[in-house]
């Protein structure tokens, strides 16, 4: 019996690459950044992800070179293990379990076997206590290894990575925390504690967020709430220490890191400006602004020539040495509130969100990547805490997506609500959408909902839009021609307003051949015949505002669906007017799937959020999963696979269409797989293998796959057995060049010989036949000098047994033979000369 597949709950991409501090390889051409449960490694020249490494069950906390190797990479997750990577070849070395929640990794090239952590005290990730501690590394062949030996360095201390710095050559550590600088000296094993006082007479704020040590000297930058830096020296003494101060920011220094050399400081905060301090000096300064948001983290390479800056954008900038940007890596942006909900883009398949403030970004899923960002708002973004800005709530595409609808909005106590709805024609010049028409006001109160009539493939029919607002009204706008005498141009109006007895409208949908349009009205559904916009019929339900609504499609059209604030699922029949069944379920996201009769509703129940997959005429769901994320589910979409896959379980078919995508409170975005985690990301040491849907080089034929594959061909049509031929693929000295990493490989002088050699075709022995075929040849040849016309008597040649197990070489007729003698007489000498 076959087992059947378990449906488990991925980060899909998307996860934040802002979380921790990114790292650069020993030559700055790769770049390392925590990326939810995995790291990516990006090339520094062409912003593309060139290794995932995938092990860790849970956050990515800290990356780090390993300093006995330049080749490696270190990294701790807060599924308490340590993994050392070849990053090279995104291969797992080896697991260190530690047994801990790990919120920080720190290196050092003076301690082989040991690397330094943070832990919380209580072993849990909610706690407010930490500790700095160090742990030994076995030295153990084996590919999971448990390093239980810790030792206390710092006690107390804050949870940041930012945090905490190791100073000169490992000789002490310092950590902030609150109104305390704490440094460990290793040699003396003594603390020295330095506290600030919360507020000076000019109104200060001296909390400590972030600390950085100088590379060469005996120097501790420390950053502080109120924008300014400290630079502490003769820290070794508790009495007469000393400290400058640097100001320029203006809110909290997010981050600190020092130049290779230690020539100069570069902080950054909520000014989105990264600061050069050359010297420690306050006259010496350098600027490179309008980086887009907030500084989280900065870092700089080994090798001095970049330094890359993590934005709360989800956005990593690198920067060369000179302070000019070099290039940006930049994941889905994630804002406080996704008012948009989740929208496909019909032509590209992207995901559509809120992104920038007033944008809205498209995103594709597939390489987890940002597509490119829409100015829907057309403003400058004022950094200020409390102003109240135009935001962008609401977004539709039409169904080919030629047509993007977009509502924007601004609410201020003091002054009336602003709306402006917007309509975007996709321009296939410029491959982007421009605006068409600005629509002011299109309701006198909030717009709820908004949608496209699904029927604009056919050529005759006038786009149409739907909107419904708080005001009680439902509108329709269709595409008219505005043209004129002097130019021509079409424009959206008003075709239509509808209403139920003043009820707030909340909802809106068309059916799937466009034919009906259904709006809820507080506790009733409305149904309306979208040609002559006539009332057909209403639908209610004992007491509960209708949260969502969707039409059945393909077979399940007749169906009318919605789901009530009191904890009910209702499915209509359009045909009959009558409820067909009603489920109690508290459902907060109700999603029809574009491609087949499957509806997805995810339910809440205190704590966690359930799934359930259905269809309308059928009285059992199709699957339940429970427990899909703690919390609530806040939107979720159906996107369409380009492949369909193959799906073993029934109760798993749903999937193989299209693909289930939900974003969870904490803006996480996860979908659902039935493949094993090896299944879903393949380390790239698995994927040697050439793919058949490459196209045939020449390095592709000299390696014989080409050959092999036309030899065993021409077996199979002449019925006779195959032999494994030793083939150049087969070839000891192939294997180890293709399949050994680059940085251990010999050099390419010694491989040279070697490699061309295993690609010589050894020299087999003739059979009789052949060799008596020679000898007629050598015989005609001579005859043929003097008569080319003399018949030549045909030899059999005697039949071999390797022939028939082996390749079967072609005979030519006496014809053929006499033709190729004439051409090997021939005088080719004028080639020569061209």
């Amino acid at each position: 019996m076959v087992a059947q597949e378990a449906l488990r709950v991925v980060r899909c991409g998307g996860s934040k690459l802002s979380g921790t501090r990114a790292a650069f390889s020993a030559d700055a051409k790769s770049l390392f950044c925590a990326s939810g449960d995995y790291v990516k490694v990006y090339s520094t020249a062409t912003e593309e992800c060139v290794h995932i490494l995938q092990g860790h069950t849970n956050l990515v906390t800290g990356i780090q070179l390993n300093p006995q190797n330049h080749m490696q990479l270190y990294s701790c997750s807060l599924d308490g293990t340590i993994k050392l990577w070849d990053f090279t070849d995104g291969i797992l070395i080896k697991t260190f379990v530690v047994g801990y929640k790990l919120f920080a990794f720190y290196t050092l090239a003076g301690s082989e076997d040991s690397v330094f952590i943070i832990i919380p005290k209580r072993n849990e990730e909610a706690s407010d206590s930490f500790q700095l501690v160090s742990v030994k590394l076995p030295k153990i062949p084996d590919q999971e290894v448990e390093a239980k030996e810790l030792s206390l360095i710092l006690d107390d201390i804050g949870q940041s990575p930012k945090c905490t710095a190791f100073g000169r050559e490992g000789e002490y550590v310092a950590s902030v925390c609150g109104l305390h600088l704490l440094v460990y000296f290793f040699k003396k094993k003594k603390i020295h504690r330095f506290p600030l006082s919360a507020t000076s007479s000019k109104g200060a704020n001296n909390y400590f967020t972030c600390v950085a040590c100088h590379p060469k000297e005996d120097c501790i930058a420390s950053g502080h709430k109120d924008g300014k830096i400290r630079l502490w020296r003769n820290f070794n003494h508790k009495r007469e220490y000393t400290f400058s101060t640097l100001h320029w920011h203006h809110d909290v220094v997010m981050d600190l890191a020092f130049s290779v050399e230690g020539t100069s400081l570069l902080s950054g905060g909520v000014e989105s400006v990264l600061v050069q301090w050359r010297d420690g000096s306050d006259c010496k300064k350098e600027f490179l602004p309008r980086l887009g948001s907030t500084i989280e983290h900065i870092a700089a390479s080994p090798n001095g020539t970049f330094f890359c800056t993590s934005h709360t954008d989800n956005k990593i900038t690198i920067i060369h040495s000179n302070l000019r940007v070099s290039a940006i890596i930049q994941g889905l942006v994630k804002g406080t509130d996704v008012k948009t909900g989740l929208v496909v883009d019909p032509r590209t398949k992207a995901l559509v969100l809120n992104g920038k403030p007033g944008h809205l970004q498209f995103y594709c899923l597939q390489t987890d990547k940002q597509l490119y960002n829409l100015d829907i708002v057309q403003q400058e973004y004022i950094h200020q805490i409390g102003l109240n800005q135009v935001d962008l709530v609401k977004a539709a595409f039409s169904a080919r997506g030629s047509w993007l609808a977009t509502v924007e909005q601004r609410e201020d106590k003091e002054t009336e609500l602003e709306l402006q709805m917007k309509l975007w024609s996709y321009d296939e010049q410029t491959q982007s959408f421009t605006l068409n028409t600005r629509i002011n006001m299109p309701h006198e109160s909030h717009v709820t909902a908004l949608c496209f009539r699904d029927t604009d493939e056919l050529e005759d029919v006038t786009p149409t839009l739907v909107t419904a607002g708080k005001d009680g009204r439902f509108k329709v706008w269709v595409l008219v021609n505005d043209s004129d005498a002097e130019k021509q141009s079409m424009g959206w109006s008003c075709d239509f307003v509808g209403s139920y007895h003043n009820y707030p409208a909340n909802n809106c949908c068309f059916s799937e051949d466009g034919s009906l349009l259904a709006v809820s009205f507080e506790e009733t559904v409305t149904v309306w015949d979208s040609d002559t916009w006539d009332l057909k019929c209403t639908f209610c339900h004992p007491p509960g505002r209708i949260r969502n609504l969707c039409f059945g499609r393909l077979s399940c059209s007749k169906y009318l669906l919605g789901t009530t604030s009191n904890g009910f699922l209702c499915c209509w029949n359009l045909l009959s007017c009558a409820l067909e069944w009603s489920a109690q379920l508290n459902i907060i996201v109700l999603q029809p799937d574009p491609l087949s009769e499957n509806i997805a509703a995810v339910s809440w129940l205190s704590e966690h959020s359930d799934l359930f997959v259905f269809k309308p005429n059928e009285p059992r769901p199709l699957c339940i999963q429970r427990n899909i994320c703690r919390g609530r589910v806040q939107w979720a979409v159906f996107i369409p696979r380009e492949v369909p896959e193959s799906v073993g379980s029934e109760n798993h078919k749903w999937l193989s269409r299209s693909q289930l995508y939900f974003l969870t409170q904490t803006q996480d975005l996860m979908t659902f797989s039935t493949k094993s985690t090896e299944e879903r990301l393949t380390p790239s040491s698995k994927q040697l293998a050439i793919e058949e849907s490459l196209p045939v080089t020449p390095f592709y034929l000299l390696l014989g796959k080409h050959r092999n594959q036309q030899q065993s061909k021409e077996n199979a049509d002449l019925g006779t057995a195959v032999v494994p031929s030793h083939l150049a693929q087969h070839s000891p000295a192939i294997k180890e060049l293709l399949h050994t990493p680059a940085h251990v490989l010999p050099s390419a002088s010694f491989l040279c010989s070697i490699f061309i050699n295993s690609l010589l075709i050894p020299k087999e022995n003739k059979s009789a036949g052949e060799v008596a075929d020679e000898v007629e040849m050598d015989s005609e040849k001579a005859e043929d000098e003097s008569d080319e016309d003399i018949e030549v008597t045909e030899m059999e040649p005697d039949i071999n047994p390797t022939e028939i197990l082996g390749e079967i070489t072609p005979k030519l007729s006496k014809s053929q033979e006499k033709e190729l003698r004439k051409i090997r007489r021939m005088d080719y000498s004028w080639i020569a000369a061209l």
